[in-house]
């Protein structure tokens, strides 16, 4: 069993470090390795099965940027530990280099600023590496290193956004991307009125589990009016997800069914037939099953995920030849593969289903941020941008769906059992934080050619949902500040500017 180790100066950060069970390695090609986290005093040891070279993923303090997921570089296996913020510091300054170098080949033009940033954070790592006999001397510099480091990063990205979107503008009118939002009931007029401000599309969550309690007892009534509703707005209409393979995403009567795959099979089926028919014509575009690549489902294994899958995709192609099938992939880095559990990374588990010949109109990739354990730890846009670049080998549209809270406290009759990260964010965790998580990421999104349409994923704190306060509106109706930024970008987003 391979084994890297890392010195953690000061000490006393352990004491106050939760993340680092969180960490994980992964290889040259980008796959997450099962990886073991051994505290040792200062030091911490990665445990995975490969000897290979491994990169080490982890949440690190950087000052005026939270504890975004840092990476290392590809290091090998050696007797000495590793100093961490040195290693980081590395990782970030080698990630910048290589972006900066692609996107200027593609015809970029560099921010005046970044030089100067990036040769500050150089001269920084320098020191750092060259004091290494002394912990302390090291880590400062290489805080430093690391803190312009990440200034760098994010005026990069700042930069690409506003070139590629003033491109894109000069192609098309509007950009040929939806703006949309989950609902979770019917809107008051003075909501409704809100929502079209800010969107263009809808998702109706077509849930197996409220619609279908009892077998072969169906309540419609509120996907009805819901449905009914986004065609008088004139809105683009997406359903689903129809299957949930995550915790507690089907039916409980449906356990008794959970060691016969084949009865198991026909139920699924049977279900994703009847709502896609009952909606032929208008729901166009239905998102066939979510959080297939991570499971929980009942004890379904991942080879039965993936056939199950497979099943209903065609199913689905029989009641409607002309509806757009898309899937959702929860979790798109893969960190929970660093359980174990899994042998594909998210890209694998979608290209070998594209691989096996079902028809796929596009892929939906969940980031959830600031919730654990099943979303996404918080990250710069710099790795937004490589993620979007990396699943776009796939060749098909991409829509990614939004959430994060805009608040730490969780509502304890809330109907998750999610765990919000505070400390995860360059501010506290509050609304203000939201909405220029918003600013961020939306524009970011919206510049990359691969991606067909932004959504976010719940329109009000009113209803249950399993991202507690990721909610645009407040309980009582009135709008948060990450909703007046979504109605601003709908407008200088979508025209000509």
């Amino acid at each position: 069993m391979g084994l890297i180790r890392f010195a953690v100066p000061p000490a006393a950060l352990l004491a106050d470090w939760p993340e680092v069970q969180r960490g994980y390695l992964s290889g040259a090609d980008g796959r997450v390795y099962p990886t073991r986290i051994e505290v040792e005093g200062p030091v911490i040891g990665c445990r995975r099965s490969s000897s290979e070279s491994s990169k080490f993923h982890v949440a690190w303090p950087v000052p005026g940027f939270g504890r975004p997921v840092l990476q290392t570089t590809s290091l090998p296996e050696r007797d000495e530990p590793y100093l961490l913020p040195l290693e980081l510091a590395r990782g970030k300054l080698v990630q910048i280099r290589n972006q900066s170098a692609a996107w200027e080949q593609a015809g970029m033009l560099m921010p005046a600023e970044l030089g100067p940033m990036v040769r500050t954070a150089y001269r920084a790592f320098s020191r750092a590496a060259t004091e290494q006999q002394d912990a302390e001397t090291s880590t400062r510099f290489a805080t430093e290193a690391l803190t312009e480091s990440c200034r760098a990063a994010e005026l990069l990205c700042q930069g690409f956004t506003a070139q590629a979107l003033a491109g894109r503008h000069q192609r098309y009118p509007h950009l040929p991307a939806s703006l949309g939002c989950e609902l979770g009931g019917v809107l008051t007029p003075a909501q409704s009125d809100l929502f079209c401000a800010a969107f263009n599309a809808v998702t109706i969550p077509v849930r197996w589990t409220r619609i279908e309690t009892t077998e072969g007892n169906y309540n419609w009534d509120s996907i009805d009016q819901m449905a009914a509703w986004g065609e008088h707005q004139r809105l683009i209409l997406r359903g689903g997800p129809l299957i949930d393979l995550g915790p507690r995403g089907l039916p409980e009567w449906l356990s008794r069914w959970e060691h016969d795959i084949f009865n198991l099979q026909s139920f699924v089926c049977d279900f994703v037939e009847t709502a896609i028919a009952r909606y032929v014509g208008r729901i166009r575009l239905w998102e066939i099953a979510g959080r297939f690549n991570t499971g929980g489902a009942l004890t379904l294994s991942e080879e039965a995920r993936l056939s199950l899958v497979v099943r209903v995709l065609e199913v689905a192609r029989q009641v409607d030849e002309e509806a757009q099938l898309w899937l959702r992939v929860d979790q798109p880095w893969g960190e929970y593969q660093a359980r174990g559990q899994h042998r594909l990374s998210p890209l694998q588990v979608v290209d070998a289903l594209m691989r096996s010949g079902v028809s796929l109109a596009g892929v939906n990739l969940e980031i959830a941020t600031g919730y654990h354990p099943r979303g996404t730890p918080y990250r710069d846009l710099l790795d937004f941008s490589r993620l979007i670049d990396a699943w776009a080998v796939l060749g098909v549209p991409l829509h990614v769906t939004l959430a994060a809270p805009s608040g730490p406290d969780i509502d304890p009759q809330a109907m998750s059992d999610l765990e919000t990260d505070p400390r995860a964010w360059p501010t506290t965790c509050d609304e203000a934080q939201q909405a220029s998580w918003v600013d961020g990421c939306l524009p970011l999104l919206m510049a990359k050619p691969a991606v067909a349409g932004v959504s976010w994923a719940n329109f009000s704190d009113a209803d249950p949902h399993e991202f507690p306060r990721s909610g645009l509106l407040h309980p009582d109706g009135t709008p948060k500040p990450a909703l007046e930024r979504l109605i601003e970008y709908r407008h200088t987003l979508g025209r000509k500017g």
